[in-house]
């Protein structure tokens, strides 16, 4: 069974930081892509970020570039990070990891940033 749990989120004050981490079991996970997707009610997805299998290549939504790193753990842990900082108020929503391309997705994290 695929599993993605996504944790970390919670209230932050404009101009703070949140770690986001997602625990991914189920998969070889050296072999796939990572991202960063999040959801506003009412609005489409947006992706945050996405890292690479191995070789580090990385994408950030213009919104997020320069505040947001993406990164991952490709030992045993199977984890992948979002640092958040400088959060903006625009920036809450609920955060989604997921292997793209797939249908597998984590349960999301809701992150609320306060003006």
């Amino acid at each position: 069974d695929v599993q993605l749990q996504a944790s970390g989120g919670g209230l932050v004050q404009a101009g703070g930081s949140l770690r986001l981490s997602c625990a991914v079991s189920g998969i070889t996970f050296d072999d796939y892509a990572m991202s960063w997707i999040r959801q506003v009610p009412g609005k489409e997805r947006e992706v945050v970020s996405c890292t690479s299998k191995s070789d580090g290549s990385t994408y950030y939504a213009d919104s997020v570039k320069g505040r947001f790193t993406i990164s991952r753990d490709n030992a045993k842990n199977m984890l992948v990070y979002l640092q958040m900082n400088n959060l903006k108020p625009e920036d809450t929503a609920v955060y989604y990891c997921n292997i793209p391309g797939t249908n597998y997705w984590g349960q999301g994290t809701l992150v609320t940033v306060s003006s």
